[in-house]
Parts: structure tokens; C-alpha cells; sequence
């Protein structure tokens, strides 16, 4: 009787370290390439592009005011480094799944549950915080820079220095707006217990006014616009994890 052989798969998750390196380069080349498919999609429409970037700082400018560019290729750079930045901020969700295929296979059944929603998640949380910056912030500062400028001196500002101003602000916040991951992540490890954020409110409430204190202008009003929603975010993370953890003691049990 002749014995029949199944051939199984092989597992990802034990390659040699050269078979990670190739799968992490397929990676890689796949993100920039859509990446690059993305900017060269969107480059006919840089000039509306910025025009809609630019728009909350020229309803700011008094009417003898405009934008300059200081460098022969500002007009350029600024829009191209403008159109880099969207491409990147579009295309998160498939630069995401790349990464999500990337280490997949290395993780185990409940760890896929739970890295996946938190991908999402930081996704929707890094979009909402740039939205927040763009809609709110944004144009709060640019209002209260105008405002203390002298009479005596007309504000033109350099394209380049305004979109860099920008391009930080929404970073920052979208960055900012990662915190209910950062809290969920340092609870379920335990490195930071569920008990010992409630102790420190107190502690974080001052934590959030003082980070706002030095990242936002230097106005009341922009601070307190994103201290707020730094505790409310810290809030939500804790509850989230409150949650979780309560949800696997009584699975455990």
C-alpha cells in the first residue's frame, strides 16, 4: 500500500531572516508605489490643492496683503512637498494594509482581533485630529497672529513658511489624537495599570495644558483647544481599556 503525502504550507511566520527581509521589501516597494501613483494622480491639481490649503490664511490677510514666495522654486517645492503630504494622507488606509500583511502571518489568532480595529482606529484618530487642526485651529491662530500684528507692517507670508506651519499643525494634532491608543496599549500590557491613570487625573489634566502650553500659538484660546480634547482623548482610552480588561477577566473566568 503506497502512503500519500500532504505538502503543507509554509508557515510565514518561520521564514529565515532573508525571507523577512524580501517580504518586508515587497512591502515597502508596494506603499512607496502607490504612493508615487497617488502624487503623480494628483499633481495637475496642485494649484487647487494649495489654493484650498492657503484659503483659511487669505481670509485673514487684510486686502493690500498677499502670499510671496522668497526662493525661484518656492512656487514649485511648496505645492509638490503639498501634494506629497495628501498622497501620504490618502493612501494610509492601503499603506496600512501592506503593513497589516507585512506581520500578520508572525502574529496569533487573538493578537490579528486585536492589531486590526487598533490600525483602524489610529487611522480614523490621525484623520480626525488633522480635520480638527485644518477647521478649528488653524484658522484660530492665524486670526490671533493677525490680530497683534502692528499697523505699520503688512503681513506677506512665504508660501513655503506657511505650508510648513501647516503641514507641523496637522502632524501634531493627528499625532495628539493617537492618545486613546497609547493609553489602550500601556493598560492591556500593564505597564501602566488602569488604577494608577485614575490616581493621576490630576496629573494628566496639567500634562495636557502644559504639552499644549508649548505646541500650540501663544494664545489662551488654541491651548485650551487642544488640552481639552488631549484629557477627553486620555478619557476615552482609559475607559476603552477599562472595558477590555473587564471583558477578559470574565472570559477568563
Amino acid at each position: 500500500m503506497k502512503k500519500s503525502y500532504v505538502l503543507a504550507e509554509p508557515d510565514t511566520a518561520i521564514l529565515p531572516i532573508t525571507g523577512h527581509i524580501r517580504a518586508l521589501r515587497k512591502c515597502l516597494i508596494q506603499m512607496l508605489g502607490f504612493v508615487m501613483l497617488l502624487v503623480l494622480g494628483l499633481l495637475p491639481f496642485h494649484k487647487t490643492i494649495y489654493e484650498w490649503i492657503s484659503q483659511p490664511l487669505i481670509e485673514q490677510l487684510p486686502n493690500q496683503s498677499q502670499m510671496i514666495a522668497t526662493t525661484v522654486t518656492g512656487t514649485f517645492v511648496a505645492p509638490l512637498q503639498l501634494i506629497l503630504f495628501v498622497s501620504v494622507l490618502i493612501s494610509l488606509p492601503i499603506l496600512v494594509y501592506c503593513l497589516w500583511n507585512f506581520i500578520k502571518p508572525g502574529l496569533k489568532h487573538i493578537e490579528r482581533r486585536l492589531v486590526l480595529p487598533l490600525f483602524l482606529c489610529a487611522i480614523g484618530l490621525f484623520y480626525l485630529g488633522a480635520s480638527g487642526a485644518y477647521y478649528f485651529v488653524l484658522p484660530t491662530a492665524l486670526h490671533f497672529f493677525m490680530s497683534i500684528s502692528p499697523d505699520s507692517v503688512l503681513p506677506m507670508t512665504d508660501i513655503q513658511s506657511y505650508l510648513q506651519f501647516c503641514l507641523s499643525l496637522f502632524f501634531i494634532f493627528g499625532m495628539i489624537f493617537e492618545i486613546p491608543i497609547l493609553i489602550f496599549l500601556l493598560s492591556i500590557n500593564q505597564i501602566v495599570s488602569v488604577h494608577v491613570w485614575k490616581q493621576q487625573r490630576r496629573l494628566v489634566i496639567v500634562g495636557c495644558f502644559f504639552v499644549a502650553m508649548f505646541i500650540t500659538p501663544p494664545d489662551a484660546l488654541s491651548m485650551i483647544m487642544l488640552a481639552v480634547p488631549m484629557y477627553l482623548l486620555f478619557e476615552i482610552g482609559l475607559a476603552v481599556s477599562q472595558l477590555y480588561l473587564n471583558t477578559k477577566r470574565i472570559e477568563i473566568n
